[in-house]
């Protein structure tokens, strides 16, 4: 069993001590949502269809929509695809608050937090080999749990054998809850199903769940709306926010995209995007019709800009009929 290092709470610099409480009061005066692709190549449709949702939900709640654009993977993001983001969202009508936003201009922002969370012992080097932890077994076919083997070793922060280690967050024992909005309470065993994260890859690349649960915590959001393959990812998100004293935003978990015979549509139906709807003769307010009548929004067929589905729905019905639509 994985014994707890109790690292001391992260101790921020005022500065941005400061930044987060702005963003707490900011999130409590107005409900604020994001979209948060990344530019990797054409958006998925069930991307398209989280942006509607997302931005709906925002708009339902007299609240603002940002767009955060993913970009820290930088080997995988393609030339074109940030301005094919922004073209896609403007030809829906989803018009976002402010200029969008890209996680690569913020580097500066993790890497405070990533050595706050050193300074104070909640993090260790990691120097397994993805190799080494391919070989794990995992029970029932869930995803393999990083065992601690570097957890106790005495830490080495720099390079060996021309490696440097990647940084992992010490999980604490017990449970890691969040408010879902589309079923029970999210809740997952800290050290028994989701195990100690990697915030810095070996690489120097800074890790999804480090970036994204800062950006939720200095960019005031209250609401992520995103896919239930997605659920999984939350507890680590939430281990982070909770370590640096913040607050959990609510998780609306959409159900997977299926079609007319309740199959779930493949990814290569996905990754075709828009391209194949706009070589049939839908325009915006078509597409519109076809991602809201995934979830029963609207009948089949239905042609209506975003603002007008805005204008159909309270936000209660709309959590009611996302939660039935989960459910089936």
């Amino acid at each position: 069993m994985i014994g707890p290092l109790r690292p001391r709470p992260a101790v921020l610099p005022d500065s941005l001590q400061q930044r987060l409480a702005a963003a707490e009061q900011q999130r409590r005066r107005c409900p604020r949502g994001r979209y948060a692709p990344s530019p990797t190549g054409p958006q998925h449709l069930g991307n398209l269809r989280t942006a509607l949702f997302s931005w709906l939900i925002a708009r339902l709640q007299d609240g603002e929509w940002l767009l955060r654009i993913d970009d820290l993977d930088t080997p995988r993001n393609r030339r074109g695809a940030e301005a094919a983001i922004v073209a896609d969202l403007t030809w829906l009508g989803l018009a976002w608050d402010g200029p969008f936003i890209r996680q690569s201009e913020r580097r500066g922002l993790y890497a405070t937090v990533l050595s706050s969370l050193r300074r104070a012992g909640a993090l260790y080097p990691c120097r397994c080999s993805r190799r080494m932890l391919a070989d794990i077994s995992a029970p029932h076919g869930a995803a393999p749990l990083y065992p601690g083997f570097c957890r106790h070793k005495p830490p080495a922060w720099g390079p060996q054998e021309g490696r440097l280690p990647s940084w992992r967050l010490a999980l604490e024992p017990g449970g890691l809850l969040w408010d879902e909005q589309l079923g029970p309470r999210g809740r997952l065993d800290a050290q028994g199903e989701v195990g100690d994260v990697v915030l810095r890859r070996a690489d120097g690349f800074l890790a999804y769940h480090l970036a994204t649960a800062v950006d939720e915590l200095s960019l005031g959001i209250s609401d992520v709306v995103r896919g239930a393959d997605l659920w999984a990812a939350t507890a680590p998100q939430v281990a982070v926010i909770e370590r640096l004293g913040g607050t959990t935003p609510r998780y609306w978990h959409l159900p997977l995209w299926h079609d007319a015979a309740g199959q779930r549509l493949s990814k290569r139906e996905q990754a075709a995007g828009l391209e194949p709807l706009r070589q049939q003769g839908l325009d915006g307010p078509a597409v519109v019709g076809v991602l809201a009548a995934s979830l029963g929004l609207v009948p089949p067929g239905s042609r209506l800009s975003a603002l007008e589905l805005q204008q159909q729905w309270s936000l209660e019905a709309l959590r009611q009929q996302l939660s039935d639509a989960s459910k089936t």
